[in-house]
């Protein structure tokens, strides 16, 4: 393990069966660390698997908290706009808005998407609507093999 290093991962990622309803797209991420995460300055960027081309959603301010073990959904819409149908329920998982003007789950399979500090990457999950998650199991890598 990387000292420093903080544990921030994508633990689900869900797309909307319909591009208006923005509020039933989403990313939800958790804190595996010891120490709080700021996300505040972060961006999210979207890709597509084997590509090195990205782009920028947008940058996360104000920005949430995550505290160690503490997750939260990030819904693609915006809460106070009723065409982006109703926000998610907020047992367990709290909600917070991204505000974007449209669906970006929308190409499907192989997307990449990455939380990103200051342009370097924090957190990274390739969604893939086959497993219960959204998020596609990761090959074994060294590291995991050494488990």
């Amino acid at each position: 393990m990387v000292r420093g290093r903080m544990a921030i991962r994508f633990v689900e990622i869900k797309a909307t069966d319909n591009p208006e309803h923005l509020n039933s797209e989403w990313v939800i991420l958790e804190n595996d660390g010891k120490a709080a995460f700021n996300t505040r300055g972060c961006g999210m960027t979207i890709g597509r698997k084997g590509s090195s081309k990205k782009s920028l959603l947008g940058i996360i301010d104000p920005g949430f908290v995550l505290q160690p073990g503490e997750r939260m959904r990030m819904c693609t819409g915006n809460p106070a706009t009723q065409a982006h149908g109703p926000a998610p329920d907020e047992a367990g998982t709290k909600n917070y808005f991204l505000f974007l003007p449209k669906a970006y789950l929308a190409a499907g399979p192989g997307t990449v998407l990455t939380l990103v500090l200051r342009g370097l990457p924090v957190s990274k999950a390739e969604y893939d609507p086959t497993q219960s998650t959204g998020i596609a199991v990761a090959k074994s890598t060294p590291a995991a093999a050494a488990k």
